[in-house]
């Protein structure tokens, strides 16, 4: 091609992308243009670069009468099918996908005439006519790049990657794609061991259908290739430095993963097919197809890494966060501060990862600097359907995957029935994460070949795809008609593969059927070994008080800041006051409490992480963990300064996200059970957007999964006027989860007593959930006080007695918790009754039935307790309370007051809440018990 006097219309948007091109990279551009470019005045580059693409041409033929400069003058021809190819080639990178074999049941025809080459206008005698070199590599010719282009983009691989905004990651990846046509060159070995873990995989499936028909396993069939896929990500994995894998999966296909992948023996599995052990289980456990499982797996190359399959319920995607915080958790504890050494592999459904919101939260997590791993890699086994509902009425976007364009990273679609287009992504999609630290997505076409479970009737709903299905084969026989083909393996080395397999099975089920086999299921290992569940009771009540001086020292340490820091003068005001509180001149209030429990944590080593929306600040600015200079906004968070290492403490501010974020943090507390995790609601009832983690996760773990958690939920709760959706955290809904000795749920009233309670959260060897009801105007009032021996002496309170009354004279004991034992402390001044009692139940769950007792000693037998909230009457506290203790508290009446049964938690009017608060507390004065 050379330069010639004429240049056409057609030709200005090839020239454009040219200049494009030279811009990003000169090298990239052919001679004579990058020497015409490099010509072109400084203020022109300026100008291009100002004003983006759409104004090359006027600033590159400005003044030329729309002819290029003389040295620069182009042979019309070859232009004008070079710039149609470049057309032609970029909409393929774009657009391919759309036109490759990816469904094994085939799809509807697609109508893409921007990737016919007719539409450009090429003709049969332009297919010998040459190209540039650097239009698409290894081709020269107008009919070589039309060739490499359909087998690159439309064969069995449909490759998203042109959202990409980095113009460096597209370039990796075409090269890594064009280069290779997009496929991978593999060895006898290797397609061996593909067909080998396909062949685990459908006799594995096989087996389960005729030894247990109509039981449900939530079959693999159809999608097999999910085996050899997870086998030769594992293998990358261990090449690439991995020395840990954290998985997490729905129920479909887990049992076969659980076999072929993790290991698991098969005898166990079948023995919870027989359900011979029902003493075993009684009003605990899951189903089989939701345990989880650990085991260590060798590499080819002889690498050891552990896998970890995450257990989870039938709420699919909530898992998903959970693998990403137990990621990081583990990357934290061995210092993998480039996010190499652990990877997170995340199986989903195709209906799941585009319907449930909380897969976007997740995804929204990767990139940030509290959340991310280092890149998730994603796999969708696309069944085609969910459940009995179809694309068409499951989703509006094209693909399952559209909601991962989110996300700079790549999406590839493959055939799930050529296994070798599988391997060349997962390759792909192996190397990328490690490249770019980024998640990378695979959509894996496949098909369900039984119904929803084994029981369903698929026929009913989706016939004419059922009709497709039956007339299959499997993948496994598929592969292994082309590997004979090419002669690559004998049909005696594939039948001998199989029959080991049965053999194996069959050996396996004996061992399940045996009357003296006992299946082992590991709890309580590892980093677990020093802590425990069980009853609340079994377990004493530790010494969480620190030494005076050290409080104080530690108070004062949290107030400095360097010279050169420009302070907020409001803050630095509220820094003073904490100073005073150091020096005994104030007393502490709630947040130099709970910022001491930290410090002194921090100080002792013990890592300590919260997260939450705005939680560095806090929602009701009380907290202010990280300073931001005023001049340039660097941040200074003086609690990174009390440890041996900055690192043990963490405050991040969170998305505006509960579920993701709730999701993680409990993932996190799986696996750091010495430290303490929190997650801190916006506002208490904001927490109901994650209720699935709480109900599916931590509650139940314990009791279904054998798994504790020590997290920390950090909830603010009041009725204060400010309408219906910032008053309660719902503590009714916490309460009727409580169960055997589950969950932990207190409502402390003190700074000393969040000093306290935190404290011994990590202190005592027990690990469960605290829920914690914490203040909104408690932050700031008077009353809610502390003194630092308050914190230097003594522990956790679950029930504060009263000590301003003579137990002698009290007539009427009011049992309260939280903001309404200050109002009730003012009107009983007010009232001047030092006839009644005011008992603040601080521990509401498990309840401590012999402290309210003494808290009750000295009273006469006969003084009714009344139970006063300031919930409605279906909220709050009392029916769980009523439902424990009866219409008689250790012989007394017991009765509750509280606003009338509502639906909603609170009234919109401050100045109704007022008349409501004021009617509650005179009820409990003067109502007739």
């Amino acid at each position: 091609m050379h330069i010639d006097e004429h240049l056409n219309s057609a030709s200005l948007e090839y020239v454009e992308e040219l200049y494009e091109r030279y811009l990003q990279d000169p090298a990239d551009v052919p001679e004579p243009w990058r020497s015409t470019f490099a010509e072109l005045p400084v203020d022109g580059l300026a100008q291009r670069r100002r004003l983006g693409p759409s104004f090359a041409p006027r600033s590159l033929f400005h003044g030329s009468g729309g002819h290029l400069p003389a040295a620069a003058r182009v042979d019309s021809s070859a232009a004008n099918v070079q710039q149609r190819m470049e057309r032609l080639v970029r909409n393929y990178r774009v657009r391919g996908h759309r036109l490759a074999d990816l469904s094994p049941l085939g799809r509807d025809p697609f109508e893409a005439p921007e990737l016919d080459p007719g539409y450009y206008g090429f003709r049969d005698e332009e297919l010998s006519q040459t190209v540039l070199d650097s239009t698409f590599p290894g081709a020269s010719t107008v009919g070589e790049v039309l060739q490499a282009l359909q087998e690159t983009y439309t064969r069995s691989i449909g490759a998203q990657f042109m959202h990409i905004d980095s113009l460096e990651v597209r370039r990796w990846l075409q090269e890594r794609m064009e280069g290779s046509r997009n496929r991978l060159a593999l060895s006898r070995g290797r397609q061996l061991r593909i067909l080998t873990k396909l062949t685990d995989a459908v006799i594995f499936e096989e087996f389960i259908q005729k030894k247990y028909v109509g039981a449900k396993s939530f079959s693999l069939e159809g999608g097999e290739t999910l085996i050899p896929l997870l086998d030769q990500a594992i293998e990358k994995a261990g090449t690439q430095g991995v020395r840990e894998i954290v998985l997490g999966m729905a129920h479909r296909g887990r049992l076969n993963v659980l076999a072929n992948i993790l290991g698991k023996n098969p005898r166990t599995i079948f023995r919870e097919f027989e359900d011979k052990d029902p003493e075993m289980h009684r009003g605990r456990g899951d189903v089989k197809y939701h345990l989880g499982y650990s085991s260590d797996w060798t590499t080819e190359a002889g690498e050891q890494i552990h896998l970890s399959l995450a257990f989870n319920p039938s709420h699919l995607e909530f898992v998903d966060p959970v693998v990403l915080g137990r990621v990081r958790a583990k990357q934290d504890r061995i210092g993998d501060r480039k996010r190499e050494k652990v990877l997170p592999i995340v199986v989903h459904g195709d209906a799941a990862f585009i319907g449930e919101g909380v897969v976007q939260e997740s995804l929204n997590l990767s990139g940030l600097s509290g959340y991310r791993v280092g890149g998730a890699l994603h796999i969708i086994v696309n069944n085609q359907v969910g459940f009995t509902t179809g694309p068409r009425q499951g989703r509006t976007s094209t693909y399952a995957s559209d909601v991962a364009k989110m996300l700079q990273s790549p999406i590839f679609h493959v055939n799930g029935e050529d296994p070798e287009a599988v391997a060349q992504v997962i390759e792909l999609a192996m190397d990328f994460r490690r490249e770019f630290k980024r998640d990378v997505v695979v959509d894996m076409y496949c098909y369900r070949r039984q119904g929803h479970n084994e029981s369903d009737e698929p026929s009913f709903t989706q016939p004419v795809m059922y009709g497709k299905i039956k007339r299959r084969h499997s993948v496994r026989d598929g592969y292994l008609e082309r590997l004979l083909a090419l002669d690559e393996v004998s049909r005696e080395e594939a039948d001998q593969i199989a029959e080991a397999r049965r053999e194996h099975l069959e050996h396996e089920l004996s061992v399940a059927r045996s009357d003296d086999f006992k299946p082992h299921y590991s709890a309580f290992e590892g980093v677990w070994r020093p802590y425990s569940g069980g009853v609340d009771a079994d377990v004493a009540e530790p010494d969480t008080a620190v030494e005076g001086e050290r409080l104080a020292g530690l108070l004062r340490a949290l107030t400095e800041v360097p010279d050169d820091f420009r302070l907020n003068s409001k803050i630095r005001r509220a820094l003073q006051t904490r100073v005073a509180m150091a020096e005994g001149e104030q007393p502490l209030d709630w947040a130099a409490g709970e910022a001491l429990a930290y410090a002194t944590l921090v100080a002792d080593g013990v890592k300590v992480r919260l997260t939450g929306q705005d939680s560095e600040r806090g929602t009701f600015s009380q907290r202010h963990a990280v300073f931001h200079d005023t001049e340039d906004g660097h941040e200074y968070c003086p609690l990174q300064q009390v440890g041996a290492s900055p690192e043990l403490f963490e405050v991040h501010n969170s998305p505006l996200s509960e579920a993701g974020v709730l999701g993680f943090e409990y993932g996190y507390s799986l696996d750091t059970p010495e430290a303490l995790v929190l997650w801190e609601a916006q506002f208490g009832d904001f927490a109901n957007a994650a209720q699935v983690i709480v109900d599916q996760f931590m509650a139940s773990a314990e009791d279904k999964w054998k798994r504790l958690s020590g997290l920390v939920m950090l909830l603010p709760h009041g009725m204060e006027g400010q309408g219906p959706e910032h008053s309660s955290a719902r503590l009714e809904r916490y309460l009727q989860l409580c169960a055997e000795d589950n969950l932990q749920v207190a409502y402390p009233t003190t700074p000393a007593q969040i000093f306290h309670l935190l404290r011994r959260q990590v202190v005592r060897p027990l690990r469960k959930p605290l829920i914690v009801m914490t203040p909104k105007s408690l932050l700031r009032h008077p009353r809610a006080v502390s003194s630092l021996d308050d914190l230097a002496h003594g522990r956790f309170q679950r029930v504060l007695a009263d000590d301003a009354v003579e137990p002698a004279r009290v007539g009427r004991v009011l049992l309260t918790s939280g903001k309404m034992a200050y109002d009730l402390l003012a009107a009983r001044e007010e009232r001047g009754r030092d006839d009644v009692a005011i008992v603040r139940l601080e521990q509401l769950y498990p309840l401590a039935d012999e402290a309210v007792a003494a808290a009750l000693e000295g009273i006469d037998p006969s003084a009714p307790v009344l139970w006063v909230q300031e919930e409605p009457e279906n909220m709050g506290a009392w029916r769980f309370l009523r439902v424990k203790w009866g219409e008689k508290l250790f012989g007394r009446p017991f009765v509750g007051v509280s606003r009338p049964a509502s639906a909603s938690p609170a009234t919109g009017s401050g100045a109704a809440h007022r008349l409501e608060q004021a009617e509650v507390v005179r009820t409990a004065f003067e109502m007739d018990v």
